[in-house]
């Protein structure tokens, strides 16, 4: 059997995953992206999603464990949209 592991996964203190009042306009919810501000001046996330070299190391950069061992991301349709029904 496969074994599967959540990573990269950001939640609020409040244990939220996305902010409130998703729609169109917002699609991580009014704020929701604040969540994840930590992650974009990361070394990680600048050179394996934005392609530049540079960045912060060491605990700010826990994403590098994120992205090691992974042999597919599994994204809902849920996750960066309001997208609803069938």
């Amino acid at each position: 059997m496969a074994r599967v592991r959540v990573a990269s996964f950001t939640i609020s203190l409040d244990e939220y995953g996305a902010g409130p009042s998703q729609d169109i306009d917002h699609p991580l919810g009014v704020g929701g992206e604040a969540l994840a501000r930590w992650l974009s001046p990361t070394r990680t996330f600048q050179r394996t999603v934005m392609g530049t070299a540079g960045g912060t190391t060491g605990f700010d950069d826990v994403t590098a464990r994120g992205f090691q061992n992974v042999g597919s991301w599994i994204l809902g349709r849920n996750m960066f949209g309001p997208v609803r029904g069938p």
